[in-house]
């Protein structure tokens, strides 16, 4: 399987990213292909492995260009028709490669591959899916910031996709929940009120609403919410979580019988730091678009851009887009209508 990795966006500059891949060029069966400028990434490759059998496994395919961070996604598309992550999806439009993943400008991200690759049937705006830890299993949350005003018909389709991309999670038959301020029927706005009546009429396993403080107790597979909503949720978890390790290493601090019980609680600290890591998640997955297409955290390790070309790859080999095409043709008449 290739993955192409846009290998000139995120925070930490392309050796983070090229590490990753590199990472990632261990799981056999795997073929990356990093794509920025020639000359800086073969540098970077230099660095990060001497081992020829990882080398044979990594392509590099030269972009003359990259869009920043604060750039407008669509002008910058329009203007740099040779940027990295325009390349990447040239890449996956030809068939060279089977999905793409990218650290960079998440809006510029959407918009090349929506541009390059289309939209699956049915869908009439592709979105943003994320994965949270809860106390039991992971919850899928869509959208998380692609599209801020949005009508029934597309929370629909969001939990359509985001149910049939939970099933990589091992998750069988995944209840869906709309986000809303209580869980009674009839609570919420005009948008929460419209799609829960829709989502009830649809195949899915829907359960209703579900609040802000059930979304991590593990009780729903995938919440549905619009953008706007739904990257307010997602930037005030991560907050709390960074807050929350912060917090307890200062208290931890001004005791020496707080250290000694850390000293003996680490193993403890450790796996919960891990539970609470976005870079054990890999990334976000662009879904409704015509291909695979991951959006990983602009901060993103070595480690968390492994795990975003690992779950590209699971996408690929769970057949995640023919999934979601398959439920959005059962259930297009509550999905389209008055697109």
């Amino acid at each position: 399987m290739r993955i192409a990795l846009d290998a000139m966006g995120g925070d930490h500059g392309s050796q983070e990213l090229v590490a990753g891949a590199v990472l990632a060029a261990r799981q056999p069966g795997l073929q990356l292909v990093l794509v920025g400028d020639q000359q800086q990434l073969c540098s970077c490759l230099q660095q990060a492995t001497r081992d020829s059998s990882l080398l044979s496994r990594i392509e590099i395919v030269h972009a003359s260009q990259v869009v920043a961070m604060d750039e407008s996604p669509v002008d910058a598309i329009r203007r740099k028709k040779d940027s990295s992550i325009m390349v990447a999806f040239d890449l996956a439009d030809r068939g060279d490669v089977e999905a793409v993943v990218s650290a960079g400008n998440s809006g510029a991200t959407m918009a090349a591959a929506v541009r390059k690759l289309g939209r699956i049937k049915h869908v009439a705006r592709p979105g943003i899916a994320s994965i949270f830890p809860t106390l039991k299993k992971p919850v899928v949350m869509m959208d998380v910031g692609a599209n801020v005003d949005c009508r029934p018909q597309h929370l629909v389709q969001f939990a359509i996709m985001a149910s049939s991309f939970s099933r990589i999670l091992d998750t069988t038959n995944p209840r869906v929940g709309i986000l809303s301020i209580g869980e009674e029927t009839g609570k919420g706005n005009v948008l929460v009120k419209e799609t829960h009546a829709r989502l009830a009429k649809s195949s899915l396993n829907f359960i209703g609403n579900v609040e802000g403080r059930d979304v991590f107790q593990g009780d729903v597979d995938v919440v549905v919410c619009d953008g706007f909503v739904g990257n307010i949720c997602l930037k005030i978890s991560e907050g709390l979580a960074e807050a929350t390790m912060r917090m307890l290493r200062d208290e931890i601090k001004k005791s020496l019988l707080a250290q000694i019980g850390y000293f003996l609680a680490r193993p403890a600290f450790q796996v919960f730091k891990k539970r609470v890591d976005y870079a054990e998640y890999g990334g976000a997955p662009l879904l409704g678009i015509n291909g695979t297409g991951i959006i990983c955290h602009g901060k993103s390790s070595a480690e968390a851009i492994k795990n975003a070309i690992f779950e590209a790859a699971e996408m690929v080999k769970r057949r995640v887009n023919d999934r979601i095409a398959e439920s959005l043709a059962a259930n297009a008449l509550i999905a389209e209508a008055d697109v």
